[in-house]
């Protein structure tokens, strides 16, 4: 993939009002604390935006403005993206995604209302290093043209978890994060995964690794990304190949339930 315009501005959705000195008004909500994911929502008049890039992947999601009245429909406008132009009608749920380091600028003809949803390219690394090599993780630029309903949930559910809350808030936004990952690498990843090694459960040897590990340090603070360290798989991969090992003992799917939970 090309990569252009390396004197753009940078946008670090790490840094809170990132994107400030870029748009007319500030996030009417961000979110904070939420680990290798990133939303904001945002209310913008007309504007167009100075050519920039992102260190996170980043997808954007235009959305209509009940409180307003107005709805997204037929909205149009320019993008530059990869060094591409398009003139997009855009709608409400289209989605544009902006992989990190690409250049990238765009236009609204009218005012708008849109969601950026922001996530760290070593995330969907970590997540997919068992199917493709994370040196060729490299999402593919999409304009903002069609919708993606799995897409679209998240960026709701997320949204809902900024404004609402409630319990298990943490153990929700990790569960959307990988879903978002895994899809990412499955529909917007320029290398297809290899999925060959994703059934069969764990292999004796790796359990049998684990299975010691764990019994040999079963009063220490154990974590999930501990126990897949032994087995030398990530720990995305090892909780779904340990979900076909349940044929093992109780006492020690106990034990790892414990280690998993810590």
């Amino acid at each position: 993939m090309e990569r252009q315009g390396q004197s753009a501005q940078v946008i670090d959705y790490r840094q809170a009002h990132a994107a400030n000195l870029l748009l007319p008004q500030p996030a009417v909500l961000a979110s904070s604390g939420w680990r290798s994911i990133h939303l904001e929502l945002f209310q913008q008049p007309k504007f167009e935006i100075a050519e920039h890039q992102h260190t996170m992947h980043v997808m954007a999601c235009g959305i209509s403005c009940p409180a307003t009245g107005h709805e997204l429909l037929n909205s149009s406008g320019d993008r530059w993206l990869d060094g591409k132009l398009q003139r997009e009608t855009r709608n409400h749920g289209d989605i544009a995604i902006i992989p990190a380091h690409v250049a990238h600028r765009c236009n609204w003809n009218t005012s708008v209302q849109f969601m950026v949803l922001a996530i760290e390219p070593i995330l969907l690394q970590q997540v997919g290093q068992d199917w493709v090599n994370p040196d060729r993780i490299e999402l593919i630029p999409r304009f903002m043209t069609q919708q993606d309903t799995l897409l679209q949930g998240i960026f709701s559910a997320l949204k809902n978890e900024l404004e609402t809350g409630g319990i298990g808030g943490n153990l929700l936004v990790d569960s959307l994060k990988t879903a978002l990952a895994i899809h990412l690498l499955r529909h917007y990843c320029t290398t297809v995964p290899n999925l060959s090694n994703a059934s069969g459960g764990l292999s004796s040897a790796k359990l049998t690794l684990v299975v010691d590990y764990i019994h040999e340090h079963l009063q220490q603070d154990l974590s999930l990304e501990k126990i897949a360290a032994i087995a030398q798989i990530s720990p995305y991969h090892f909780l779904r190949l340990f979900k076909q090992n349940m044929g093992i003992t109780g006492q020690f799917k106990s034990e790892v339930h414990q280690c998993l939970i810590c």
